[in-house]
C-alpha cells in the first residue's frame, strides 16, 4: 500500500481502476439446463394454465377451472437458521443477543411441508408431515380436492419427484387424478423453477425460518401454520409482495 493511503482509500482506488477497465463485482448462480425431450410441450402447457388464471389465455376444451401449484418444502430441521433481525446495537440491553448454537447432531428427525398455492384464490395451503411418501402425498391431494365441488376441474402443476408419479408398480396418483376430475401438469426435468409455488416458499423461508432457532418441531410447525394464516389474510402486504416478486420466474 502506498505511504499515506488508508485501507478505505486503497479499496476505493481499486474500485475506480476496475471500473475503468470494465470490471465490476458480480454474483453468480448455477443453472442446470433441462434436457427433457418434451421440454417445450410441458413448458407451454404450464404457461397456458398460468395464462388461464391470469386472464391472458382463452379457455380451451378440457382446460381446468382452477390451477394449484404443488410441491414439498423442507426438510425442516431443528437447527439455528442465519438471518437478519432487529436487536440492540452491540448485543447489549436487558436481554442481550445470544450466539447461535452449534448443531453437531440432530436427534429429533425432520419434518416436511406439503404445500399448494391456489392461483385462483391467491391462497397457500400446507400440511406438515414426518414423511413425504406417495401415501402422504395422496392424503394431501384428497384434502385439496375437498376445497372445490367435484364438478370443478382442477389442474395441478408439480415436479417429477417420485411420489408425484404413477409407475407400473404404483399407479395410484394417476388413477386417483383421472377419477377425481384432476389434470396433472408436470414440469420438465430440471425445470422446477416453472412452478410458481417456489416464489411462495421464498417468502415462507424469510418470514418463518430466517434468524430462528426453534426448540421443537411443534414450535416450528406452529410458526409455519401461523404464517400461512397471516399470508392468506395479507396477500397484498407490501413487504410480502416485494419478496415474492423478486423470486418470480414464470
Amino acid at each position: 500500500m502506498p505511504r499515506g493511503w488508508s485501507t478505505i482509500t486503497c479499496h476505493e482506488g481499486l474500485r475506480v481502476l476496475l471500473h475503468q477497465e470494465g470490471v465490476s463485482f458480480q454474483r453468480l448462480k448455477t443453472w442446470k439446463q433441462s434436457h427433457d425431450p418434451d421440454f417445450e410441450a410441458k413448458k407451454n402447457r404450464i404457461l397456458h394454465l398460468y395464462g388461464l388464471m391470469d386472464g391472458t389465455h382463452d379457455v380451451e376444451p378440457g382446460d381446468p377451472d382452477v390451477v394449484l401449484c404443488v410441491d414439498e418444502f423442507g426438510p425442516l430441521n431443528l437447527q439455528p437458521h442465519p438471518g437478519r433481525h432487529w436487536a440492540v446495537q452491540g448485543g447489549g440491553g436487558a436481554q442481550p443477543r445470544r450466539r447461535r448454537r452449534a448443531t453437531y447432531t440432530r436427534p429429533h428427525g425432520v419434518r416436511h411441508l406439503l404445500a399448494a398455492y391456489d392461483l385462483s384464490r391467491d391462497r397457500l395451503y400446507g400440511h406438515i408431515k414426518p414423511r413425504k411418501r406417495r401415501g402422504e402425498f395422496l392424503v394431501f391431494l384428497r384434502y385439496l380436492r375437498t376445497l372445490y365441488p367435484p364438478e370443478v376441474r382442477i389442474g395441478l402443476v408439480l415436479d417429477n419427484f417420485s411420489p408425484h408419479l404413477s409407475t407400473n408398480d404404483d399407479p395410484r396418483v394417476g388413477v386417483w387424478a383421472a377419477a377425481n376430475n384432476i389434470e396433472l401438469a408436470y414440469t420438465p426435468t430440471n425445470a422446477s423453477w416453472l412452478n410458481r409455488i417456489e416464489a411462495q416458499f421464498q417468502a415462507l423461508r424469510y418470514f418463518t425460518l430466517d434468524g430462528t432457532d426453534h426448540a421443537s418441531h411443534h414450535a416450528q410447525a406452529s410458526m409455519i401454520r401461523r404464517y400461512i394464516a397471516w399470508r392468506n389474510r395479507n396477500a397484498h402486504d407490501r413487504r410480502f409482495r416485494e419478496i415474492v416478486n423478486r423470486a418470480k420466474v414464470a
